[in-house]
């Protein structure tokens, strides 16, 4: 199975757009017993998070996941860092490129795989303005080359 593939639970879609995404690395995540019953009932969110390098690790910071309703007691903190589970080869590889400037660790996908928990995370390097407008610019050439071509497939 290819990277990124499985039941689909939440994207970051602002990462594409805000970063220049170079490398992908699959990881899995330490989780507390109510925190994946919310995962698998869609109930996390992305947009703010990142991930840090801290003693050796890799930890997702502000990814919320929200508490699951039947959990009483037992619930756990929407916000709170959780470790990321990957190779040590990888890690290192991680840690050597983040420490370069310019160059983050942010998550783009969580899914379920195999019954279990995975998050994509990317090795990405910050864009500037002038390359998210150029970006939109593409896109909306693409759009009009795509309606053109319905329109005349339309008149045929």
């Amino acid at each position: 199975m290819p990277k990124g593939e499985g039941k689909l639970i939440a994207q970051n879609k602002k990462a594409r757009h805000d970063y220049a995404v170079e490398e992908t690395y699959e990881a899995g995540l330490v989780l507390q017993g109510t925190e994946i019953k919310a995962i698998r009932g869609g109930r996390v969110n992305l947009k703010d998070s990142f991930a840090r390098v801290q003693n050796g690790e890799i930890f997702i910071h502000n990814m919320h996941i929200s508490p699951y309703e039947q959990g009483n007691r037992f619930n756990h903190e929407p916000l709170r860092t959780r470790k990321l589970l990957l190779h040590k080869k990888q890690i290192n590889k991680l840690i050597g490129d983040s420490k370069e400037a310019g160059y983050s660790i942010v998550p783009l996908k969580l899914y379920i795989k195999n019954g279990v928990a995975k998050l994509l995370i990317g090795l990405a390097r910050g864009k500037k303005k002038y390359d998210k407008r150029e970006d939109l610019k593409r896109k909306e050439a693409n759009r009009s080359i795509q309606r053109e071509l319905a329109q005349r497939q339309k008149g045929m």
